[in-house]
């Protein structure tokens, strides 16, 4: 598990840079979204940004807290919360195989990886250790980020810029399609960023 630290660490540390808040990230980041995504409580999630270590937990217990998490958190689109029947029906299988799956923590990972798709959770979700769900979590919030930072740094991943330096050895209509793929990655990306906020 210190590996996990230790990435995280590093991302952690990557994000204080670009925030210009190190050591004070859970001001800067959405730490309900992280809970959210990861199934995290909260203040393990604060404590994980500040560079603190999350309780030790073993694998059924993440696994039961995490489908509590979700049974907390999610809700139909009427807002009630989903029963238990709701979740059995969703995950493929009955109420008292969840019911028990509650009790275990150990589910069949058929019946995981339905609950896991229809809330749209990430892959790991029920057994990944705090330190790698919120690593994995912060991924996309440290590429904006980078991104804001740097905004030809994706053109320069994706070789438009070297591209575009061999502008004056194109012709007409390849410089045309040229300029047709930058304006469709900047549509994207403004598309992108309108979903967010």
């Amino acid at each position: 598990m210190s590996d996990a630290y230790a990435s995280l660490a590093d991302v952690l540390d990557r994000l204080g840079e670009l925030t210009g808040r190190p050591g004070r990230l859970p001001e800067a980041l959405d730490v309900s979204g992280l809970s959210h995504r990861t199934g995290i409580p909260v203040g393990v999630v604060v404590d994980l940004l500040s560079g603190g270590r999350a309780p030790e937990t073993c694998l059924a217990e993440r696994v039961r807290q995490r489908l509590d998490f979700i049974r907390e958190t999610r809700r139909r689109p009427d807002g009630k919360r989903y029963s238990l029947d709701e979740l059995a029906r969703i995950a493929g299988t009955s109420r008292q195989w969840l019911s028990e799956w509650r009790k275990s923590g150990m589910p069949s990972l058929e019946h995981a990886d339905r609950l896991r798709r229809f809330f749209r959770l990430p892959a790991g979700f029920f057994t990944a250790d705090e330190p790698e769900a919120l690593h994995e979590a912060l991924q996309p919030v440290l590429q904006s980020l980078e991104a804001e930072a740097d905004p030809l740094l994706r053109l320069r991943e994706s070789g438009l810029v070297r591209l575009a330096a061999r502008a004056p050895q194109m012709n007409a209509r390849q410089l045309a399609t040229l300029a047709d793929l930058a304006e469709m990655i900047i549509a994207s990306e403004r598309a992108e960023d309108a979903g967010r906020a």
